[in-house]
Parts: structure tokens; C-alpha cells; sequence
């Protein structure tokens, strides 16, 4: 989930989810129960469709899926208001901008794990604001599995739709586009046939940092790796390039 790279984040995904499945059937419950505040049925809610779609991909149970929509309608343990969104802000190594947002019923205990992540792994938590002005907040589309020859035929159809920019290569393709367009372009993408992963609201760098030295390279996928490992972390973003 760090870095600006879909492809080094998708590999990064997936050895979260067969390395922590436990973490990440967490992580996606308290997505699921956030989005359901807003209506309990994921054909009225793009929020909370898009979030059970996330959740069926990684493999969570139906039976964890219904629990969490459940809780976020404010039936069952009545919890569903407890969790927030925070975001927190601060520099790894070499001076990349790091931006972490967590879902939290406890901003006590989620400030001081963040914080200690941080200070362990050469980094420093900043104040809000630091680094948010670095970065753009966006919806994007991931595809995968594109057929060889798909590529002309998609470029034809984003030239009709509100997109943002876009990367294809290697049967893999990322389409950003405004936070009011994502819904429209979810569905016309999958009403046309392309093979739709996942859509979701992300943080897209504005310029990227170029870290040429391999032990700060080191230590800054150590601190990207800790924040991701943090039960309450949502995501994590950074400019960094390549």
C-alpha cells in the first residue's frame, strides 16, 4: 500500500493479505462498517460496494462481511459509530513524505503506534498539514488482466469519460479521475467489459523524491512496512519514485 507504484503496491497488497490475513480481514471489516453508516445496501452505497467488493477479493467470509454492515447500520453490538478516519503526516528517510491514514476507535493508542513506527525506522511524525499539500486526493480504477491488444479500444473509450490521467503496461492499468467521477467511471468501465480490480479514493503524489542511497532505500521500506502492519493504518502513501 506505500509508494506512488500500482505495481509494486499490488505485489505489496497481495503479501500483506497471504502474509496477514488476519490484519487485513480487520482492516477491511472496520472499512466495511464505516461505509455502511451511510445506507446498509451496497446497491444504493458505492462507499460500502466498493469496500465489500475489496473485502470478497482478499477472501473474508460472507458471515464477516454481514457482521460488519450490521455494525456500521448500528444493529448487532451497536458500535458502528466508534471508528474514525485519521490521517497522520511526517518524513522517512531522505526526506520522503509519508501519509498515513487510519481507521481508529482509539486515537490514544493509534498516535503512539504511528509515532513509534516512525522514530524506529529513522522517520519523523509531523504536524497536520506537513506533507497533505504534497499530495492529491483522487479516485482511481485498477485494472488487471488487460488483454494484449486491449490497449487502443481503452484509450478510446477514456477519451470519453472525466479521467484524470492514466497508466497501462504489462496488462495492468491505473485510471485516476475526480473524487465526483469515480462512481460513473466504476460502472462504465465495467458495463464495457474491462476486467475492474478494485476503486477506490487514494493520495497521489504531486512531484516524487528520487532516494539514490540504498541504505535510506532500506530503512524507508522498513518504516513502510511497519505503518502497513499497524492494525488501524487504512493506507500509506509516499512520493517516492520508481
Amino acid at each position: 500500500m506505500a509508494g506512488h507504484s500500482k505495481w509494486a503496491q499490488i505485489k505489496r497488497q497481495k503479501a500483506v493479505v497471504d502474509a496477514r490475513r488476519g490484519v487485513v480481514f480487520t482492516r477491511l471489516a472496520r472499512e466495511i462498517t464505516v461505509a455502511a453508516r451511510q445506507g446498509a445496501d451496497p446497491a444504493g452505497n458505492f462507499q460500502l460496494r466498493t469496500a465489500v467488493e475489496k473485502a470478497r477479493a482478499a477472501g473474508v467470509p460472507n458471515a464477516n462481511i454481514e457482521r460488519a454492515i450490521a455494525k456500521g447500520a448500528g444493529q448487532g453490538s451497536g458500535q458502528g459509530d466508534s471508528f474514525e478516519v485519521v490521517r497522520y503526516e511526517g518524513y522517512g528517510p531522505g526526506g520522503v513524505a509519508v501519509l498515513v491514514e487510519a481507521l481508529t476507535d482509539n486515537r490514544n493508542r493509534t498516535a503512539a503506534d504511528v509515532r513509534l513506527a516512525f522514530s524506529k525506522n529513522g522517520g519523523n511524525l509531523g504536524e497536520s498539514g506537513c506533507v497533505a499539500y504534497l499530495f492529491d486526493q483522487l479516485g482511481v480504477v485498477w485494472l488487471e488482466g488487460l488483454e494484449p491488444l486491449a490497449e487502443d479500444p481503452l484509450l478510446e473509450l477514456l477519451l470519453e469519460l472525466d479521467v484524470h490521467s492514466y497508466r497501462l503496461d504489462d496488462r495492468q492499468g491505473e485510471i485516476w479521475c475526480p473524487i465526483p467521477s469515480l462512481e460513473g467511471l466504476h460502472r462504465q468501465l465495467l458495463a464495457a467489459g474491462w476486467p475492474v480490480q478494485e476503486a477506490e479514493l487514494r493520495w497521489r503524489p504531486q512531484t516524487l523524491v528520487d532516494l539514490g542511497d540504498p541504505d535510506s532505500l532500506q530503512q524507508l521500506e522498513r518504516l513502510l512496512d511497519s505503518l502497513d502492519g499497524l492494525d488501524d493504518v487504512r493506507s500509506v502513501n509516499c512520493n517516492l519514485a520508481g
